[in-house]
């Protein structure tokens, strides 16, 4: 099954096995969208504007491969309960975030963790897959004083020890400190190619996206061949029913990928 995506003046092709989606969670005012900002463009808005949910697409060739990373920014409000299930349930990989200054905001990606988890279940329950959740605790603002400090270290590690698909960092959106690095880890985590990490690809305007074709005299025309992306500057969030629909998907999926598997072995 492929998606179809239209960029400029290039229709991109995308394998729906290349496909992902990134959910961001987190009390308000922690640093999600700055954290979002610095992935997507590299840059760190000064001024905050409360998040109700942002929608942002990314995708990428990497050594003529296609994929796609879908990023939900949710509110740190969550006035749908129903909502932020879904996005759960539609999330391959997770970044929870506080502020190292605000226990409430620890005491609150402690609660998503475990709703993440109970959520999570109820699926993996049904696809009989292994239990794998790719997930970063992002502890932000650690350009801020230790005398700031209200979580320490050692705590926020306790959320992820015994875990070796979840990772605690310690970064600042706004020095840009740690945050390639977290990255990194969980794209690593997820299985992905490492070249989506920020750092590790050369970022294409949507002008330029006839780049992405996969032609061969294309490939050749940027400067970097290895890998490329671009952010995609009119995605909308998929509808509910196409949410629905994407689960409804992957039980299939998984459960005929069980049946397979139960062949070969046979």
């Amino acid at each position: 099954m492929m998606k179809t995506l239209s960029s400029g003046n290039c229709t991109l092709s995308v394998p729906a096995k290349n496909s992902y989606r990134m959910v961001v969670l987190g009390a308000s005012r922690v640093g999600k969208s700055s954290i979002v900002s610095r992935f997507l463009n590299g840059r760190f808005e000064e001024q905050y504007t409360p998040t109700i949910e942002d929608f942002h697409r990314k995708v990428y060739n990497i050594h003529g491969d296609m994929y796609q990373l879908d990023i939900l920014d949710t509110s740190g409000n969550h006035p749908f309960p129903a909502m932020r299930r879904l996005s759960i349930l539609t999330g391959d990989v997770f970044i929870l975030v506080f502020s190292l200054d605000s226990r409430e905001s620890f005491d609150e990606v402690k609660r998503l963790q475990k709703q993440i988890l109970e959520v999570k279940s109820c699926l993996k329950n049904k696809t009989k897959e292994a239990a794998e959740l790719p997930m970063v605790i992002c502890g932000n603002k650690n350009d801020h004083s230790e005398l700031c400090r209200q979580v320490t270290a050692m705590e926020a590690e306790l959320l992820v020890s015994g875990d070796e698909n979840c990772a605690y960092f310690e970064v600042s959106a706004k020095k840009n400190t740690n945050v390639n690095e977290m990255f990194y880890v969980l794209f690593s985590m997820a299985k992905l190619p490492h070249e989506m990490s920020p750092a590790l690809h050369h970022k294409i305007s949507v002008q330029y996206g006839d780049a992405f074709h996969p032609r061969p005299f294309c490939m050749r025309r940027t400067k970097v061949a290895g890998a490329y992306g671009m952010v995609s500057p009119f995605a909308r969030r998929p509808s509910v029913n196409s949410d629905l629909k994407y689960i409804k998907a992957k039980v299939l999926r998984e459960g005929q990928s069980r049946e397979r598997d139960k062949c070969s072995i046979q």
